[in-house]
């Protein structure tokens, strides 16, 4: 049965994976709207006749994710329920030639830089005026903030240079010019991402520029909070301590994945960093911003990893005492220089590993949330739900960090305002709260 072709286009736009994809998402969205097309993002029901899926390639669990979303929509498709299937990102940049065959319904695949051949393909012109507009999806207040594309490390587990290609950070001006229509528009947050922050500007400017491209972005009228995400540990530029210790507006947050603590994995992971030198880094981030939150994600299972390394990497973890810590298996990935190793640790003790660093994060969480109580902190009000505000600290990021949890009959709010509010109990990953 095929659909009526009959009534005009509208898109729905599926988005998986991480924060960058949702940059990606949402840019698409723009130019499809600038062009007079109708699109919604994720929409569970409705009218839309085109589906675009904007898939994630990174570990096993995220393909499969993808692969699950793309079959459900050829099954739609099959059953007349939309018309066309349009397939994008790192899963279809890395896979697309393999996957073709199998799943015939879809109508075309799109690499991460192909946006404007599927907007032609949506026959829409890619206006080069509105770079940097977007349809935003997270709430209004708070935006994802994608400062470079791609990436030039060389880490041996990683497959997105596969994906994403060599880094290509964004024009300073282009960038400020985006924060100030953002700001404009209500958003307070910025979250800057890309593969690796601190490599930003190296090719354009011959230099890594974060901290100016900080301080530049930290004077637009507006933006309230600069949050950084995904900075890499070895050649880190100490300089943007200084921009983050003297600007209010930038948060004493750091996001900073540094995937093992045994100098042996990573030495084997290709980090250009050892244990001693990551604590070193630690603590002189620590002395120069104080009171930073430090968040950081570990592997578990790499490969070659014995049990030594693991009880080596959790005493580390005891002595660093990370603010925010996240923990995934490792995922043996093709094309990457870790395949041509064997992936020697099984699943169960991956998993197992796993688990063991989260209960021992999740010790320390507890501990460091404790010292909240009886303080004062100025929160950003992300939701209302259940007869509680959802808001979140400097030191919290949406999504992956601590929600402070405030009565509503405490006190009205706004969504998207700032509070002060005193913390009054805690647990391991939330806060409560009243208005202070």
């Amino acid at each position: 049965m095929k659909a009526k072709t009959l009534r005009p286009t509208k898109v729905n736009v599926v988005t998986l994976g991480c924060s960058k994809n949702v940059v990606d998402s949402e840019v698409l969205m723009a130019q499809l709207r600038a062009n007079n097309i109708a699109v919604e993002h994720e929409a569970k029901g409705g009218d839309h006749n085109v589906v675009v899926i904007n898939t994630c390639g990174f570990i096993e669990n995220a393909k499969q994710e993808s692969i699950d979303t793309i079959l459900a929509y050829a099954e739609a498709k099959d059953k007349g329920l939309v018309e066309k299937v349009y397939v994008t990102g790192c899963l279809s940049q890395r896979y697309a030639p393999e996957l073709k065959d199998g799943i015939p319904q879809i109508d075309a695949w799109f690499g991460t830089r192909d946006l404007p051949r599927l907007l032609k393909t949506l026959k829409a012109d890619y206006k080069h005026e509105l770079v940097g507009e977007r349809l935003l999806t997270t709430p209004a207040h708070f935006a994802y903030f994608k400062i470079s594309e791609g990436c030039d490390r060389k880490c041996s587990f990683c497959a997105i240079p596969l994906m994403r290609g060599g880094h290509m950070s964004v024009p300073m001006e282009d960038l400020v010019k985006q924060a100030r229509s953002l700001a404009a528009n209500g958003t307070k947050e910025l979250i800057l991402i890309a593969q690796d922050l601190t490599y930003y500007g190296l090719d354009i400017y011959k230099k890594r520029n974060l901290a100016e491209l900080l301080a530049r972005l930290s004077d637009v009228e507006g933006i309230d909070w600069i949050r950084l995400h995904y900075a890499f540990p070895s050649g880190f530029p100490m300089e943007v301590l200084d921009v983050m210790r003297d600007r209010p507006n930038i948060c004493k947050y750091l996001d900073m994945p540094l995937q093992h603590g045994s100098s042996n994995m990573l030495k084997r992971m290709r980090r250009g960093i050892t244990q001693e030198k990551t604590e070193a880094l630690v603590a002189a981030i620590r002395d120069k911003v104080p009171g930073i939150a430090i968040r950081t994600t570990l592997i578990a299972g790499f490969p070659g990893e014995s049990q030594a390394d693991h009880e080596d990497s959790l005493r580390w973890i005891e002595r660093m005492r990370f603010d925010r810590l996240g923990c995934f298996t490792y995922s043996h990935e093709e094309d990457t220089h870790a395949f041509t190793m064997t992936d020697d640790v099984p699943a169960e003790v991956k998993q197992q590993r796993a688990s063991e660093v989260m209960e021992l994060q999740g010790g320390i969480s507890f501990e460091l949330n404790q010292a909240k109580v009886g303080k004062a902190f100025k929160v950003l009000v992300d939701k209302a739900e259940g007869g509680r505000y959802y808001a979140r600290t400097e030191h919290d990021s949406p999504e992956v960090d601590n929600d402070v949890l405030i009565p509503t009959a405490a006190g009205h709010l706004r969504i998207g305002d700032f509070a002060e509010v005193r913390v009054t109990a805690a647990r391991e990953h939330e806060l409560e709260a009243v208005p202070a």
